[in-house]
């Protein structure tokens, strides 16, 4: 699998690198006992089932099937081949990979068109910035900022620049370093006239601010327009390489921040992440203006199980609020929805009151979604009114009868209770109500169509014939211990009885012949079908002891070896029994000492 890269480097770099680490950059792990678990990034789930075993250097998830060692998972998070994933955690290590560098003149037309696109925004987003920070056709741009309480320091963190109002700023430098201007207007950098087919600048008399991949490279930008003109935003269309729906601004710098404070604070705008991130409030991030996706709201579950949303006090922002809190709630994160007072933004509050009393007065302060929802349903009703105070009571026992928890429902159930005098009884004989129409509008709306093909993998673990869990701790002994393996090579060869552990036995005695030492995450290297690493990682997290008697070893031995023979048994009885239903009982008794010489056999196996 290695190819261009010796075979001692890529164990130099393997050795190097702590899996741990390298999936704590996409997953928020979590320790219980001697492994990791959090939530799968390969599939959507609200309780973790993805372990992550250090000792072993190697990851499993008990729901999707996904496993294998640290190269295998960037090659299926980042979508590398096995060089690029190498070469990525090189790079991490402090592992120079020259001969790497040598042959990469054309490996595939789509990375090389790709890197290109990556390049061509690297390349905007400092042009942008110098033209910002260096001339005078920024001075517009940076007296904005300062007014808006920018340091130096954001600027330069955020990389924000400013596209001159000229048609050709951007074009021609891009021109003159010979980026494909047609490639470049497709990634939406540039825009073409109809009349006679030249290109220009798409960014004009605007603040930019560059949008980044979780890897921390520009894909696309956000433009701000300075003074009048429309549209006050313009954004970068959706490319190959951008879909804003997947990414959020700021993740790449933030990332560890809401690891370590275990929380996110979901805000709004590109500013308002800007501000908060440089005054000291640095676990933030927001949605690129649009509403909460579920691949957002994943995204951020697999960081943190809480998240505090930050909008807008109007009421677009209360509604986009709501909504994004729905989706979260969904992808298994608790949600509270912070109130900004006096219809200040997040960045108008910071600037005014500082960071600390944001933290503590806003973010620490917030409500959960349920109280949060209950006060945008009571306000602008006069709950003296018989009828408003009714239609109140209805709105939020239905909101009530769509929260799981049942000691949240009850919460809430008392709260309005004691409010309004109502009898409890009759309150939870509404929620019921309202739960089970709620219940019977979902059983009769069309099926969602399963996009997740991942999913379709994970099916209940039913209890296992004794030869097969025979054969599945087998192997793992024989992951773990060469002498193991050596002794079921020399008993049992390649008969193994389920195909897929014929190939995994085959490849261990391979492994060991090659003068390889026991090592689970270098075995899996050379393990080329995924499906064979998915059963190899799953049997490599066993919980088995740590040594296994001869006793042992030989009755799961015994077990592989006897089972092609159970069948023929089995198949003797139905003849038997097909001889005795036709009355032919001298072929049934002479049919019955056979299987009786098979079993007898079968017991002096070992």
């Amino acid at each position: 699998m290695s190819g261009r890269i010796p075979e001692e480097k890529i164990e130099a770099i393997r050795r190097s690198t702590d899996i741990v680490d390298v999936i704590s950059d996409y997953v928020q792990l979590k320790k219980q006992g001697r492994n990791f678990f959090g939530l799968c990034p390969f599939h959507g789930e609200s309780t973790p089932s993805f372990s992550v075993a250090p000792d072993k250097q190697i990851y499993h998830c008990f729901g999707c099937g996904a496993g294998g060692n640290a190269f295998s998972f960037l090659m299926e998070i980042e979508g590398y081949n096995f060089v690029e994933a190498v070469q990525s955690l090189g790079q991490k290590s402090g592992i120079d990979l020259p001969e790497v560098q040598e042959n990469q003149s054309g490996s595939a037309k789509t990375n090389s068109e790709n890197d290109t696109i990556y390049k061509a925004h690297d390349f905007l987003a400092k042009l942008y910035n110098h033209c910002m920070v260096k001339t005078p056709e920024g001075e517009q741009a940076r007296a904005y900022l300062n007014e808006r309480g920018f340091s130096k320091e954001m600027i330069e963190k955020f990389q924000l620049g400013f596209a001159p109002d000229s048609w050709d700023y951007a074009t021609s430098y891009l021109e003159k370093r010979n980026y494909p201007l047609a490639k470049v207007a497709d990634a939406g950098l540039l825009a073409k006239r109809e009349f006679d087919g030249k290109y220009f600048d798409r960014f004009r008399n605007r603040i930019m601010f560059p949008i980044w991949d979780p890897k921390g490279r520009p894909v696309a930008f956000g433009g701000r327009i300075i003074g009048d003109g429309e549209p006050k935003y313009l954004n970068s269309p959706e490319t190959k390489l951008f879909q804003k729906g997947k990414f959020l601004y700021g993740f790449h710098l933030t990332r560890s921040a809401i690891r370590l404070k275990d929380q996110a604070i979901l805000l709004e705008g590109y500013v308002d992440v800007i501000t908060a991130y440089g005054n000291g409030v640095q676990n933030v991030v927001a949605s690129l203006g649009t509403a909460l996706t579920k691949d957002q709201a994943k995204l951020l579950r697999r960081q943190t199980e809480s998240v505090v949303i930050c909008y807008d006090s109007d009421k677009a922002g209360t509604n986009a609020a709501t909504r994004a809190a729905d989706e979260l709630m969904e992808a298994g994160c608790y949600v509270r929805i912070a109130k900004m007072p006096g219809g200040l933004d997040p960045d108008d509050y910071i600037r005014t009151y500082g960071a600390e009393r944001f933290e503590k007065d806003v973010i620490g302060a917030a409500p959960t979604v349920m109280a949060f929802k209950m006060e945008v349903f009571r306000s602008g009703k006069n709950l003296s009114d018989e009828g408003e105070r009714i239609r109140y009571i209805e709105e939020v026992l239905k909101e009530i009868s769509r929260l799981p928890n049942a000691v949240e429902r009850d919460h809430y159930l008392r709260q309005l209770a004691e409010e309004f005098s109502l009898s409890l009884d009759a309150l939870k004989q509404q929620v019921s109500q309202f739960f089970k129409e709620g219940k019977k509008s979902k059983d009769n709306a069309p099926p969602k169509r399963d996009n997740n093909a991942r999913k379709n993998f994970y099916v209940k673990k039913k209890l296992l014939p004794a030869f097969q869990n025979a054969e599945r701790i087998l192997l793992a002994y024989m992951m773990r211990d060469l002498e193991v393996a050596e002794k079921v090579q020399e008993e049992v060869g390649g008969s193994f009885n389920i195909d897929e552990h014929s190939a995994i036995a085959a490849y261990l005695y391979s492994f060991y012949a090659n003068g390889h030492e026991a090592d689970v995450s270098q075995f899996m290297e050379q393990l080329t079908d995924p499906n064979l690493v998915k059963i190899a990682s799953e049997l490599a997290m066993m919980d088995l002891n740590n040594d296994v008697s001869d006793k042992e070893l030989h009755d799961y031995i015994r077990q592989v070896l006897n089972y092609p023979e159970w069948i023929k048994i089995e198949e003797r009885e139905k003849e038997k029994k097909e001889a005795e239903m036709k009355q032919d009982f001298v072929q049934a008794a002479k049919i019955a000492m056979e299987i009786l010489e098979m079993k007898k056999n079968l017991r002096n196996s070992f």
